[in-house]
């Protein structure tokens, strides 16, 4: 692992995933697959096997033209509704999108992007999240609006809806590359889960990872292949000389 002092060494770049990376939305998205299963079953499974659902669901898909349809299908197979797959996603997406309503950047994520930005760097979003999830952040959402707001922030964002291979694929990474016109030298992609460390260094792009408790199942794969790690913001901030 390089010291974190260096991170930013000789880079021009700067590329970060979104859920678990800049907010805690990996909870939100377990607690809304939770609150949906609750309402199509009347019983709740518990969230650490909703994510491993999700998360083995995601992975056999990513090649799919909608990924998260498929989930949804198996979602419908899994508690027995009568709803098509379509229907269960919209449900879903509408529970999940009154919690996005209200989540915050965590800790200092905020001030580090601000810092990056007054720095010159270019920022790009590389989230593996569909557009109406952003969408959410961009116009309903105050926490980001009044702290870094999506569009004053980055200059360039890419979803789930701009690639045909979702990660571990390194497609969204590549496409941001060949946008940018950097050398992967010059970038840097901070992430949390193994999908996404995976997906960085398959398109050769040095990668941070930002602790994250939901990714402690692939905590040794993670931190085999990721070139830097960070506790939390306020600790890259403080060895980077960044706070405010």
């Amino acid at each position: 692992m390089r010291p974190i002092e260096d991170i930013l060494q000789n880079k021009k770049a700067v590329l970060f995933d979104m859920d678990g990376t800049l907010v805690d939305s990996i909870g939100v998205w377990n607690e809304a697959d939770r609150l949906l299963a609750l309402e199509l079953t009347g019983a709740a499974p518990d969230r650490a096997e909703i994510r491993a659902f999700r998360e083995a669901a995601l992975r056999r898909f990513r090649g799919e033209p909608e990924p998260y349809l498929c989930y949804c299908a198996e979602l419908k197979e899994r508690y027995g509704t009568d709803l098509t797959a379509r229907q269960v996603q919209i449900r879903r997406q509408a529970i999940a999108h009154e919690l996005l309503e209200t989540i915050d950047y965590r800790p200092g994520a905020d001030i580090f992007l601000r810092a990056l930005k007054a720095r010159g760097y270019i920022l790009v979003l590389a989230t593996t999240g569909r557009k109406s999830s952003i969408d959410i952040y961009r116009t309903k959402n105050k926490n980001f609006a009044e702290k870094a707001p999506i569009d004053g922030i980055f200059d360039r964002v890419y979803t789930c809806e701009d690639v045909k291979n979702i990660k571990p694929d390194p497609e969204i990474y590549r496409r941001a590359l060949a946008d940018i016109h950097l050398p992967r030298s010059a970038c840097l992609a901070f992430e949390d889960s193994l999908s996404g460390v995976q997906a960085a260094k398959a398109a050769g792009i040095d990668t941070a990872v930002i602790y994250d408790k939901y990714s402690d199942p692939d905590r040794a794969e993670i931190n085999a292949l990721a070139d830097w790690q960070a506790r939390d913001y306020p600790t890259l901030l403080a060895a980077l000389g960044m706070e405010e």
